[in-house]
């Protein structure tokens, strides 16, 4: 059992939807294989762990930052590990000794006590009525596929190049509690690498463009529609490309796991979850931007038939054992549970 001190006054309906996930599932959804591994108790001295109860962004927008550093502060007097969740795509980070989960970040500036959450999605084999992963076998090229946001018009040129002015204006004058991004137009740059693969008479290609994030659809039949068309099209291909998109990370990559499908993951100095336990490069394609087309040439020509259906058999499984909301902090209990006993 981990024990948990955090505080309380927090857990309301006003506060759930920026909550510390793990308080999510202990306080709100009541998820039984969570509760059975944590315990929130009352007393500081009591505790294995401190959380901080909300994103920390809420404490900078509401002039409550002093609150927060005190909060800290106090977990660090105890000699408890502290955590922290830095929501939103790009994160906080706090010059505190801390332990931060976040979604996204850059590697090489992200600490050893940085932990990268994944993106919490429901199961897509439900929304595709089935049952069970079914493994495509392994064809004598590549065939790769993709749904989403990509377009290179001067039209999203302006808006990308306007939207990163803006928003780093906002970091910059303290009325955005963001770290601060270096210009990456995602949408352009994943339409001109999607064209590059759509012209590689090496790999096969399966491409649906948007040029709007989730089609712009305002219905919920829409969203149905393309969500379907979405999924159909991972089921549809082996391989599935994954760019990240305003935060340095892929909900895509999730996806594609949860599908049973191989990751095609561009490096954009990522850091991957639970990188200490999980050995990311037996279950996709990390690649990097200049050169990855041969590197996934080169994956596919050197993987056996067998090896192919097995990754995609044990990348559904990795989603479940180790990427879904539960299974995530199940994994993070044993960790912390090393580092504290």
């Amino acid at each position: 059992m981990l024990k948990i001190y955090t505080d309380t006054t927090f857990i309301t309906p006003q506060y759930r939807r920026i909550i510390f996930p793990l308080l999510f599932d202990l306080c709100y959804a009541k998820t039984t294989n969570l509760l059975k591994i944590y315990q929130i108790v009352y007393s500081i001295d009591a505790a294995d762990v401190v959380i901080v109860p909300v994103a920390i962004a809420y404490f900078f927008e509401n002039n409550k930052s002093q609150w927060l550093y005190d909060f800290i502060d106090k977990g660090n007097t105890a000699h408890k590990p502290v955590w922290v969740y830095s929501g939103n795509d790009c994160g906080i980070t706090l010059n505190a000794n801390v332990y931060t989960f976040r979604l996204g970040g850059f590697h090489s500036k992200l600490n050893d006590k940085t932990f990268i959450l994944p993106s919490f999605i429901m199961d897509p084999l439900g929304i595709l009525k089935k049952e069970f992963v079914e493994p495509i076998p392994k064809k004598r090229l590549p065939s790769i596929g993709f749904v989403g946001h990509a377009d290179s018009s001067m039209r999203k040129w302006i808006k990308e190049i306007s939207v990163f002015l803006y928003l780093n204006l906002k970091r910059i004058s303290k009325r955005l509690f963001e770290d601060y991004q270096s210009f990456y137009p995602s949408s352009i740059k994943r339409y001109h690498l999607l064209m590059a693969l759509k012209k590689n008479n090496q790999i096969e290609t399966d491409f649906i463009y948007r040029d709007k994030y989730r089609a712009g659809v305002k219905t919920e039949d829409d969203k149905l529609k393309t969500t379907l068309e979405f999924f159909e099209n991972i089921d549809a291909n082996p391989y599935v490309f994954c760019l990240r998109g305003a935060g340095n990370f892929s909900v895509r990559l999730y996806e594609t796991l949860a599908m049973g499908r191989i990751p095609v993951i561009i490096n954009t100095d990522i850091r991957l979850p639970l990188d200490e336990i999980i050995s990311w490069k037996n279950h996709c394609v990390l690649a990097t931007e200049n050169d990855f087309m041969n590197e996934l040439i080169q994956f596919h020509s050197t993987i056996n038939e067998n090896d192919f259906v097995q990754m995609q058999i044990n990348n559904r499984n990795l989603w479940l054992d180790y990427l879904n909301r539960d299974t995530y902090f199940n994994r993070v209990y044993f960790i912390f549970k090393e580092k504290i006993t």
